[in-house]
Order: structure tokens, then C-alpha cells, then sequence
């Protein structure tokens, strides 16, 4: 089967940073789905994986955590899906990626995919939706009841980038009040036709932005880029005994004791903890993508794909790579349609 991968880690202009390949076809056992893949999706993981390093690797190294498409084959032990169902997923980082014709992926944390949507528009959710809707309402412990949050506010930092775009509709969606940062025009106008009720300026201080709305501080900050950066603008503004959940790795020691007098709490937020520890609720995501597709065909959340680029080939795939890691990408880039 065709697939994209690479031996090496190497800058994105070097032609083999991606590279096409032919590899076998695997067989599902177990739990495990084979899926015939339709559509992909980029991540800044997939980036950051890419990213160069001294290690070299003697098979090729797959990566693609966004997929949509069709079943295949099950495994001897499924009992989710069956051969011809329509899926999407974002898969396991601990296991190869699917920027291949076919893949392999455990039942527990794959989706129905909705039926309103085509599979470009649904390979764009997965990650994003997984890491939006753990991080509002596992790790934050945001109600889903809008009527129990009337009066309560998040402040979602990067609120235009991919998980920001579904996030600020799932918070809208929980009844809260969101305010989201961006800093340019687009940016600002998409914000707000996914769910914020103000925007502010993340390149400038957060707590006189939030007076001139009339707000002193925020219930909720669900942080999407650079917690180093936003540190001490979230703890300035996060009300006392309010909850910060990151998603961004930080590149030095930050300092924890700032939220003591506040007694708030930080958590992070990781999409792959329950498919890389095999968590006991790690089923919990195919629950969850399900339930996001019920609210996608209801029309209550809608899909963020921005771009579609076909077919799926190496050149494709260095070129998303790219605009992804120049940081200014609104919504999700999806490429589609191996040839």
C-alpha cells in the first residue's frame, strides 16, 4: 500500500523529510480496526514529531493523527464496527500514523463519522474535538449543562488555531461566555463566528483588555499557545479558585506558587494519555466522538476545515507541514484522495 513516512528527521525543505513509500498492507487483530483511509489531517504534533533530531529510524516512521474513513477489516475481538462503517479518529501516538492507504486502529478510540458531513470535513475534527472537549470537560470539570455555568466565563488562549476553532464552540455550546484571543482581522472574525463573545489581543495584557469589557477576571482559561508566554497574564486574571488547563508544553520552569493566594487550579491536558497508558476509560473517546457527531449532524457544532489539498503524496503533505509551522494556519488544512 502507498504511504508517506520518513527515515530521517529533517528540516521541511529537505525533500526527504516526507517521503512516498510502499509498505505492506497490515491484518487487524484483536480489537483492531483496518481502515481504508480517506482523508487526512495536519497537527503541529505531527510538526513537532517531524521536527529534526540526530535519530534515524531502520523502518519508516508514519505519522497522521487525523483520519477519516472506511472499515475494512475487525478484528477477531470487535464489537463496535463492522466492515463498511464510515469512521473517524485521531489514533495513538505510540502506534504508526495514518498517512497511508490503509491503518490500523483500536476500536475504543474511534468514532462513527457523521453522516452530514464528506470525509475531508470529518478528518479535520478528531484531535482537535478530542483535545477541545477533554480539556473543557475532564480537565477543567466544566459542566455540560448550560443552565448550571449561566453567569460563568473561559478565556481560551489561541482561540482561531484547530482546537481553539472547536473549543470556543463547545464552551458557547456549555452556556458559558467566551472570550477568545486573536490578533488579526480574519482571526478576530473567526473567533467569533465559532462561539467567542469578545475576542482580545493575545501580544497584549489580558487584565486591562478584560476591564475594558467589564470583566475582572475569568472562571476558566483553557490555554492553546505558548504557556510560558501567557503565564503570568493567566495567573493575573484567573479568578480565585478558578482552573488554567494547558495544552502546551513549557520550555523552562514556570512558577506554580503564583496561583497559592488564589487557590487555583492548573492542569494539562494531553489527547493521547488514554491510548499511550491504555487507560481504563480509555473507551471514553469513542463515546465522545460519538457524541460529537450527534451534535455535528444536529447542526450544533460545525466542522473547521479551511483548506483541502489533493491527492495525499509526500510533496502534498511537506507543503501543509509548512504553512503549519509558519503558526498563522486558521482552521484545519485536510489533504485528500490517494492516487
Amino acid at each position: 500500500m502507498k504511504a508517506i513516512g520518513l527515515y530521517r528527521y529533517l528540516p521541511i525543505d529537505d525533500p526527504e523529510s516526507l517521503i512516498d513509500l510502499e509498505i505492506d498492507t497490515p491484518t487487524p487483530g484483536g480489537r483492531d480496526l483496518l481502515v481504508r483511509v480517506q482523508a487526512i489531517s495536519v497537527n503541529p504534533v505531527d510538526t513537532k514529531i517531524r521536527a529534526p533530531k540526530p535519530q534515524q529510524e531502520q523502518e519508516p516512521k508514519i505519522l497522521g493523527w487525523d483520519v477519516a474513513g472506511v472499515v475494512e477489516q475487525v478484528g477477531p475481538e470487535c464489537q463496535l464496527f463492522q466492515p463498511g462503517d464510515e469512521v473517524y479518529y485521531a489514533g495513538s501516538v505510540a502506534r504508526p500514523g495514518g498517512n497511508s492507504q490503509f491503518h490500523l486502529v483500536e476500536e475504543t478510540i474511534v468514532g462513527h463519522k457523521p453522516t452530514s458531513l464528506d470525509f475531508a470535513q470529518a478528518a479535520a475534527l478528531p484531535l482537535t474535538s478530542l483535545t477541545a472537549w477533554e480539556g473543557l470537560f475532564d480537565r477543567l470539570e466544566i459542566s455540560q449543562d448550560a443552565a448550571a455555568n449561566a453567569g460563568k466565563s473561559i478565556l481560551i488562549i489561541g482561540a482561531s488555531g484547530g482546537v481553539g476553532s472547536i473549543a470556543t464552540q463547545l464552551a458557547h455550546f456549555a452556556g458559558l461566555k467566551v472570550i477568545g484571543t486573536a490578533s488579526r482581522p480574519e482571526t478576530i472574525q473567526w473567533a467569533k463566528d465559532h462561539g467567542a463573545t469578545e475576542t482580545i489581543n493575545h501580544h497584549q495584557p489580558f487584565g486591562e483588555q478584560l476591564k475594558a469589557l467589564g470583566m475582572e477576571n475569568v472562571d476558566y482559561i483553557f490555554c492553546l499557545n505558548s504557556t510560558d508566554k501567557h503565564w503570568e497574564n493567566m495567573v493575573d486574571v484567573i479568578t480565585p479558585q478558578g482552573k488554567i488547563c494547558s495544552i502546551v508544553e513549557t520550555h523552562g520552569p514556570i512558577d506554580l506558587s503564583a496561583l497559592q493566594s488564589k487557590s487555583a487550579t492548573f492542569v494539562w491536558e494531553f489527547m493521547f494519555t488514554r491510548s499511550l497508558y491504555h487507560t481504563n476509560d480509555m473507551i471514553k473517546q469513542h463515546q465522545i466522538l460519538d457524541l460529537l457527531t450527534k451534535l455535528i449532524d444536529r447542526g450544533k457544532i460545525k466542522t473547521t476545515l479551511t483548506e483541502r489539498v489533493s491527492p495525499i503524496n509526500a510533496a502534498n503533505l511537506r507543503a501543509v507541514h509548512a504553512k503549519l509551522e509558519k503558526g498563522s494556519t486558521i482552521g484545519k488544512i485536510v489533504l485528500e484522495d490517494f492516487r
